[in-house]
């Protein structure tokens, strides 16, 4: 597929053995890999993740309403910042807690965070205001601000409000009698000044109303009331033009839009309870009232008001966002499902099916050699078929698979239903602390117990992030393996969305190493010694630190090293100490890296070696690849876990080979090589932590990764 693949991209080195060791002795002692200039900080690196995402949105080679679906990405992004990366500092700035690998404090990392998020906030609602609502316009997609109803329009409107809206709102004033409502996290509100006495001759001062959550955010008008299609009304614009009407007889000087982000981290002391499901299902009832941590607010909002928003929920000025716009700008989204105009999305494609699900018995095929799925462009429908054999294959004894995220009315889960019901041992275990799917994991557990599935909820301390799936089938007189390992959830949803490696194979070491892990996960199992996976938190961060030093010696030694991977994120201070050093060593390290990544390269005499690039396309990046050299014996390996403390040290992840090295060419092609190639959807990491986009030189042909895989894999 591509030229790189089979060819170095870096000329080895021509140093003896003796000059590289003498050149890195004599800058040992110079060398202090835990400067923390030399790393970047995580919450900055991940805002520069959303600026990427946002010129997603501006970048008018792409259909418009995916231009759309990006700006509300980059929004939705921002809410989930917000709600766990700074709600974590607040809360170490509350109760006190170390600063960051770079050395930023809570305090000043806050106001970094608030300068760079208001540039970034400031680009988002002046790109919609003044280019992307506009060229909707033009393209017959109105969103009307009030100024642009019509008076059918404005008529209808008001009998919506009155007849849908008023039945189910419940204003409150804000007076002594009346103590400051609780204001639910992420909610729409509008803070209304009044003047006048009301009819118990109170007199008038703030009062609130909360956008009802039982009504759609987006009202989409009848063609009749203008003649077009696709006229879409928001309803908060609805709620300020006739708040006047549940006020009656006193004056409306004002309505200001407001939302509040909570902290929306659950915190569950696993060591304290007898049952995790009921603690979280008490933590979840509480969640969306927890810590403020973002006030954002109509830009001619009053400062008073403001300051009394502020004292209220306990927020610093730099916790104040001033919005021009609709302050759920991201429920725009809604339209991109509401209008069927094919020529302003995406064209569709169809995923390959690999192996041919219909043609063949899937065991008999994965006995016979290993199969590696590479989504969107494989289907997954291969593994729901996979499970749905064995729930009714008599030969099937026993299906054991970890579940993280799964989607609603999941094929696989209905499968693994009829599976437990057709008389087979269904073991799966659930991470009921997948964030913002807890509630959803609940129901799965409750669900998959009542049809007689044996659920387990995991490690006490640990997150169960692994992916896998393991079928114990009776073969003869042996119990034959199969196991499916992944680096993406079993979630057919995201799996037409999210880049992932799969692996389907009936490899004897492996089929035991996963059955030991699902053996030390469901019962009280010692550490236990794996053949092929390496497995957090036990053996992935003491073999990868292993794999880079041996990288380091081999490029000393004058012979090939180099290291190349595929991660959504780099933070472990170990793993970059470790890079930096075998940068050092002259080991040539390429990083594909989609979000946050704390490690800084391009530093003269710390990480010269080392490049880092991310790729932001129609699909998320989400698989997790490593490959090294190896001196001419290279090793790929797949994982579940990103170079992350939490995936590295505080979670339950796979990492696996891919041991055929048809298989591991593949990967190495598709999935790295492709990627170092792209110039039309990538950006490079600069020293200073902000990204340059890679643009094609004036010989280079564009090449887009994703495209590639999609004119090669797909239909």
């Amino acid at each position: 597929m591509m030229e790189t693949m089979n060819t170095p991209r870096r000329r080895r080195s021509t140093r003896t053995p003796i000059e590289a060791e003498k050149s890195a002795t004599s800058r040992k002692d110079a060398l202090d890999f835990s400067d923390p200039g030399q790393f970047i900080n995580r919450e900055l690196s991940q805002i520069e993740f959303n600026i990427r995402v946002l010129a997603q949105a501006q970048d008018e080679r792409l259909p418009l309403l995916e231009r759309l679906k990006y700006l509300c990405i980059s929004c939705t992004n921002l809410d989930e910042f917000f709600e766990i990366r700074v709600a974590a500092i607040r809360h170490q700035l509350a109760f006190g807690g170390h600063g960051a690998a770079d050395g930023t404090q809570p305090a000043a990392a806050l106001v970094q965070i608030h300068q760079r998020t208001c540039d970034l906030v400031e680009a988002q609602y002046s790109y919609w205001n003044e280019t992307l609502r506009p060229a909707l316009d033009k393209a017959g997609i109105r969103i009307l601000v009030r100024d642009a109803w019509n008076a059918k329009q404005r008529r209808w409107l008001k009998q919506y409000f009155e007849t849908e809206v008023v039945p189910v709102l419940s204003p409150l004033a804000v007076d002594p009698s009346h103590p400051f409502p609780r204001i639910l996290n992420k909610s729409l509100n509008l803070a209304v000044v009044l003047k006048g006495k009301d009819a118990f001759g109170r007199e008038g001062g703030m009062a609130l109303v909360r956008a009802p959550r039982s009504l759609p955010r987006i009202i989409h008008l009848p063609p009749e009331l203008s003649g077009r299609p696709h006229d879409f009304v928001l309803l908060s614009a609805v709620l300020s033009a006739f708040v006047e009407d549940i006020f009656p007889g006193m004056q409306v000087k004002g309505a200001y839009q407001f939302r509040v982000t909570r902290n929306s981290e659950l915190f569950v002391d696993e060591d304290e309870v007898e049952n995790l499901a009921h603690a979280l299902r008490d933590e979840l009832a509480g969640r969306g009232y927890s810590h403020p941590v973002r006030l954002e607010i109509a830009e001619a909002c009053p400062k008073p008001i403001v300051k009394n928003l502020l004292k209220h929920f306990d927020l610093p000025d730099n916790a104040v966002y001033r919005i021009n716009g609709p302050v759920n700008l991201n429920r725009v989204i809604a339209v991109y499902d509401m209008v069927d105009r094919p020529e302003l999305k995406f064209p569709a494609y169809k995923p390959r099916s690999h192996p041919p699900v219909a043609s063949e018995d899937l065991f008999d095929h994965i006995r016979r050699t290993d199969v590696l799925l590479h989504h969107p462009f494989d289907s997954f429908n291969v593994i729901i078929e996979l499970v749905k054999q064995a729930s009714s294959d008599p030969d099937v004894l026993a299906i054991k698979q970890t579940l993280y995220r799964t989607g609603h009315q999941s094929p696989l889960v209905n499968a693994l239903i009829e599976a437990a019901r057709n008389g087979k041992d269904v073991t799966v275990v659930i991470e009921l602390r997948a964030r913002f799917d807890e509630e959803a994991n609940l129901r799965l557990a409750d669900r998959l117990q009542e049809a007689g599935v044996q659920v387990v909820y995991g490690v006490v301390g640990y997150k169960t992030h692994a992916k896998m799936l393991l079928i114990v089938r009776r073969e003869g007189r042996v119990l034959q393996r199969y196991v499916h390992l992944g680096t993406g959830n079993y979630h057919s949803g995201t799996a037409r969305l999210y880049t992932d490696i799969g692996l389907l194979t009936a490899n004897a070491e492996i089929g035991d190493d996963v059955h030991l892990m699902f053996t030390q996960m469901s019962g009280l199992s010692p550490a236990i010694k794996l053949k092929r996976l390496l497995q957090s938190p036990f053996t992935l961060h003491k073999a990868l630190l292993t794999k880079i030093k041996r990288e380091a010696d081999n490029a000393r030694a004058g012979k090939a090293a180099s290291i190349v991977a595929k991660l959504n994120a780099v933070n472990e201070p170990q793993v970059i100490r470790a890079l930096y050093a075998a940068s050092c060593a002259g080991v040539q390290i390429d990083l594909i890296v989609r979000g946050a990544c704390c490690l800084r390269p391009g530093v003269p005499g710390v990480s010269e070696n080392i490049r880092v690039r991310s790729v932001v396309g129609r699909f998320l990046e989400h698989s997790r690849v490593y490959w090294f050299a190896n001196d001419g014996a290279p090793e790929l390996f797949c994982s579940s876990a990103d170079w992350m403390e939490r995936n590295l040290l505080r979670r339950i992840e796979t990492c696996f080979p891919i041991l055929d090295p048809t298989l591991a060419a593949r990967v190495r092609d598709e999935d790295l090589s492709n990627y170092l190639a792209d110039n039309t959807q990538a950006w490079q990491l600069n020293a200073d932590g902000r990204y340059t986009r890679v643009m094609p030189g004036e010989d280079d042909m564009p090449h887009s990764a994703q495209q590639s895989l999609l004119a090669l894999l797909c239909h």
